[in-house]
Order: C-alpha cells, then structure tokens, then sequence
C-alpha cells in the first residue's frame, strides 16, 4: 500500500526549505586561505542542522553525529567535531546570514503562504522586543555586554532586539533576522535597545522596501525620538504607553475628557461573556517636551464575570468606532513575541538560553542566529506545509516531535526528511532482528 502524505506547497517543506539554506551558505566567500578540510557550507549547515534537530547541546550533536543523513537530508559532506566548528564560526560577522533570512521570506512570498498574516488593510503586523540569551560572571566575548557592579565585579551578557510577524488569529509567527545588542567597534559604552531598533528599522526597509507595515511594541518604545524613526522609514505603529512613563499624556486625555473631546464604545461578546470597552481620542502631544509630535490614544478594558484587564495605546492611525477593536487587537497581539517566540525558543525544545559555544569575536551571535533561522523554516513549515502539521497535530506538541524526529534521524537511514516525516504520522515498521538458531 502506497504512502499518500498532505498535499501541501511543496516549496515551504522542509526539504526545499533546507536546500534554500544551504544554497545561501555555498553563495558565501570563505574568509579562509589555503586548503582547509572542512568546507565553510558544511561549517555553518552543520550548525543549522544541529537546532533544527533541537540536539540539546554541541556536545550531544558532536556525539550523534549521523553523517548519512546529514547528508541526504541537510546536504552536509563532512560535519566538523565541535572544537572545529567553534574555530570555523566565530570570526563570521553576523551580518552574513541576512541573505539566508530573506531567501526564506521570499519563498514564503512566492508560495502565498504570507497572505494569511496580512492584517488590517494589508498591512502586516510586526512586532519587536529586547530579550536575553546568555549571562555569566566569567564567560565573556568582545561583543559582550558589560554590566559593572557597585562591589566591581561584571556580569557579561547577550541580548537580541527580535522581531517577527504576527497576526491575532495566527498561531505561527514569521521572525525576521533579529539585531544584535552587542558592545561595538570594541569600546566601552553598551549598546542598547533603542538604537538596535534604528538599525533594525533602516536595515528592514532596504529588505523590504514597499511591504506595508505596523509595528507593535511596549511603552518604552512610546518615545519621540523612536515615533521620528519609524515615520521616517514608512511605519505605522501601535505603541504601549503606562500612565506612570506617560504621566503627560494622561493628564491631557483627562483635559480632553472634561472638553468632551474623549469618544467612549462597548462592544459586547455574550458567548465569550466580555464587554468590551473603549475610550479614545485622536491627536493628542505625546509628551510636555515634545508637543509637535502627536498620536492618536487608546484605552481598553477587558471586563468579565470576574476579572478586568487594562491596556493602553497611542497610534498614528486614527481611531474610531469602526476600527477602535481591531487596533485593539493588533496592540494586544505583541505578546506573541514573547509567548509565542521567545518563550518557545527558550521553553519548546530550542534551548535557546544555553550557551553552545561563546568563542573570542561572534560565535553566540552567530550560534543565536542560526537558532533563529531554524526557528523561522520551522514556523514556515508550521504556516505552509500540510505534512508538519499533521505530524504536529498526531504528537500532540513540538517537543514530542521533536524528540521523535531526533530518536528517528539517529538511528535509521532516510533519504529526505519528508520520508521522515511520513514515518512518523504513518508509522513506521521496524524489523525483527536476525538470531541464529542452534538447531543440533
């Protein structure tokens, strides 16, 4: 009896999406000279291959090394020991897997997989927020952030600014290449979110220079400076703002409220058994040192039989009955970043916060990246490929299927991972073991 997998886009599974990779890390110059025994492309696929298969450390990829499907499945000829790929990867500038994230993205253009997260006239949803993946007292880089206590001792760290596209209605989120938070050009001074986001925001544009976009953040991006930069490149916004960090901001809403100016709304979802209620009012001076820059301000409470929940906004889209609730929804998407991206990454089978290597230049941001990428052809196939999600759905959660792609990949021959894939949504029947038999 024939195998018949999900129909699906055959270009967002993960075969093809593996080969994309590595296509883009053969298009790479080897900053190497002379002969070298690895080559540069089995280097960084071998890296790739390691948290695509979620192995739970270098050392643990290093030991179950299986080169017969590394190199049918991820293309690899020759996997480096964990020492050598250390060598072999730090001194890559981050900044070199740009292409490999946007080769993707494309892909899923080109298979029509991303007008599912479109949202609100067309626009994508995008999120951005600051986190944290590695800190020690002892370990530490060039790149390191530097924290210097009151007693003199330093704590060194890494932080990311990630970013992805979400939707209200989505579970998978698409991240794009996220922006270091690194100690630059050797100095002294720290980087730090804001000015990561200015970088991110100008490097996005030259990516994708006509998607229509809205970004979604917290209340510290709620600044004069941040709303100048994302104007500047195109962008429109829903901002969290906190009546403690925008005191200003309140206090003339209230003013407005007493001149009438304020719109009230409720909406009622009786199966849910919540009102919805809103406050709004378009046009309001952000802050009392900034008064020219004006933004539009949402108030929302989530009322049911015994909780409320209190959110706020500013945008530069103005609000109105009519849109008051999807741009409440879009604001209270952004904790997909944090649920559904960061916490997968670091909860799911990702170990996102353990320290594969820290090397002397880039390996941690180099290491963090590639986590990332892997993370992004997993949530395309999540959004695009019919045969993984009916893995998914029979397993029940990513880390049960992660550790049966794992168990399955070490310890039998595939030709591609979609014969993987079809192993485990069908079955697959193992053979008795040949025992010899003294008959005399």
């Amino acid at each position: 009896m024939s195998i018949v997998a999900p129909p699906g886009r055959k270009h967002l599974s993960a075969d093809a999406l593996f080969r994309l990779v590595h296509s883009g890390f053969a298009s790479l110059p080897d900053y190497r000279v002379g002969d070298v025994e690895i080559a540069f492309t089995d280097a960084l696929m071998s890296a790739f291959a390691m948290f695509s298969l979620k192995a739970p450390s270098l050392l643990a990829f290093d030991k179950e090394r299986a080169e017969g499907n590394l190199h049918t499945i991820y293309g690899i000829q020759r996997v480096p020991c964990d020492t050598r790929m250390r060598e072999i990867l730090d001194p890559i500038s981050p900044k070199w897997l740009r292409p490999a994230f946007k080769s993707v993205f494309r892909q899923l253009q080109r298979g029509k997989a991303l007008e599912a997260m479109t949202w609100l006239d067309g626009h994508y949803l995008l999120a951005l927020d600051g986190t944290g993946y590695f800190s020690s007292k002892t370990i530490h880089c060039a790149s390191c952030l530097r924290r210097v206590h009151r007693n003199g001792s330093i704590t060194y760290a890494h932080q990311m600014l990630g970013a992805a596209l979400i939707h209200p209605d989505q579970r998978a989120v698409i991240p794009l290449m996220p922006e270091p938070i690194t100690n630059r050009d050797g100095t002294d001074k720290n980087d730090c979110e804001r000015n990561a986001a200015k970088r991110f925001v100008a490097k996005l544009r030259q990516d994708h220079p006509h998607l229509k976009f809205i970004v979604t953040e917290d209340s510290l991006s709620s600044n004069a400076p941040h709303i100048e930069t994302l104007h500047e490149h195109g962008l429109h916004y829903i901002l969290g703002v906190k009546a403690g960090d925008h005191a200003y901001l309140f206090q003339q809403v209230q003013a407005a409220e007493h001149a009438g100016r304020v719109t009230y709304y409720e909406r009622h979802d009786r199966a849910a058994g919540v009102v919805h209620r809103f406050r709004f009012v378009n046009g309001m001076p952000l802050n009392a040192a900034r008064t020219d820059v004006r933004v539009h301000f949402i108030e929302y409470w989530e009322v049911g039989d015994d909780k409320v929940q209190h959110f706020s906004w500013v945008t530069d889209l103005r609000v109105s009955k009519r849109n008051v609730y999807h741009l409440m929804r879009g604001g209270r998407a952004r904790w997909k970043i944090e649920n559904e991206t960061f916490n997968t990454l670091k909860n799911q089978g990702y170990n996102f916060e353990h320290n594969y290597g820290h090397g002397e230049d880039n390996l941690s941001v180099v290491f963090a990246m590639l986590m990332m990428l892997a993370f992004l052809v997993d949530q395309t196939q999540q959004l695009g490929c019919a045969l993984f999600q009916a893995v998914w759905a029979k397993l029940g959660s990513k880390r049960r299927l992660w550790e049966r792609m794992r168990a399955l990949f070490y310890d039998y021959a595939f030709a591609s991972m979609r014969q993987l894939f079809e192993a485990l949504l069908y079955g697959f029947k193992k053979s008795s073991p040949l025992v010899a038999v003294d008959s005399s």
